[in-house]
């Protein structure tokens, strides 16, 4: 019976390194458009049952476009998965060829849903996404050095440069917007997100572009995916409190201005959160009930194509 093939790939910027878990094998190339070539040439040669590699913030998007073209099945995972295996299994020590050999042995014991294949306008949306997070993150390491700052010069200096900073995010914002106005399917979804009080045009091209999976999924996994679900946290006669969190924190951070909209001009969500609040929750746990309600009626609009009204939320 012949035995299934596993990939691990460990990507970094200017290399990726391959293990083929069932041949201890390993190759070593770089990340060239004639190196991609060679190292997809020779993956078809083995015929893998699955090839995963790590989300890497964009230096992966080449090589898994081209094992797409090749019809290889492809999974990218969140980093931190990878990372919390390798601790689980023990396996602690950390070089290029042994990341690859974790990757292809956590491909083979978890078995990952593989990505569809991406044309080139998502790739480009994809791009221009990761690019916005870049923006958003550099925005807040300024912020965050402020704190430490106690001369005038320096403090003026990073307000310049969150200045700059501000004005890219909003160019960035505006290419996703008309990028997502060149994709049907895209800008069907944004339209019917921005039929809810409290989606704007913004929120609703962050939703469709990082968050494919609306509609698809059901209320419980959109909720964990964006780690708005409760989780519990007993042990035997301990009954703790239990917390949300995980998830994509990124686009959490991006609902929450939104929601607090909602709960002021959203009629749905109002007479939610404020019954909430009547009940004793506090605000905050009140307020990430309803971003959780929020995501819920977003996802079904979409699986119903489904633009909002009272009755049906």
């Amino acid at each position: 019976m012949k035995k299934d093939i596993h990939i691990g790939i460990d990507v970094s910027k200017h290399f990726f390194d391959v293990h083929v878990l069932e041949r201890s094998e390993d190759r070593h190339f770089e990340m060239t458009t004639d190196q991609i070539r060679q190292g997809v040439k020779w993956l078809k040669t083995i015929h893998p049952a699955l090839t995963v590699m790590e989300a890497t913030g964009g230096y992966e998007l080449d090589l898994v476009g081209a094992l797409q073209a090749a019809g290889l099945p492809v999974a990218v995972m969140n980093p931190s998965r990878i990372r919390n295996f390798a601790r689980a299994t023990g396996r602690t020590a950390k070089t290029d060829h042994l990341d690859a050999r974790i990757i292809a042995l956590y491909a083979a014991t978890l078995e990952p849903p593989t990505r569809g294949v991406l044309d080139a306008q998502t790739r480009v949306l994809k791009a221009l996404v990761a690019r916005r997070n870049q923006l958003i993150e550099m925005r807040k390491a300024e912020i965050n050095r402020r704190e430490h700052v106690r001369d005038r010069l320096v403090d003026r200096s990073i307000d310049t440069v969150v200045r700059v900073i501000d004005k890219e995010i909003e160019t960035v914002e505006k290419k996703i917007r008309e990028q997502i106005d060149r994709m049907p399917q895209l800008r069907q979804k944004a339209e019917l997100l921005r039929t809810m009080p409290g989606i704007g045009e913004t929120t609703a091209s962050m939703l469709v572009a990082e968050m494919p999976e609306l509609g698809q999924v059901n209320k419980r996994e959109i909720a964990a995916l964006v780690g708005v679900a409760p989780k519990n946290r007993d042990s035997g006669m301990f009954r703790g409190k239990r917390m949300t969190g995980g998830g994509r924190a990124w686009v959490r951070a991006r609902l929450y201005m939104p929601t607090l909209a909602a709960t002021k001009h959203n009629p749905v969500i109002r007479t939610f959160y404020q019954h909430l609040l009547a009940k004793g929750k506090c605000r905050k746990a009140a307020l990430i009930a309803a971003m959780r309600k929020t995501l819920i009626i977003l996802n079904t609009m979409i699986k119903n194509n489904q633009p909002w009204t009272p009755k049906f939320a």
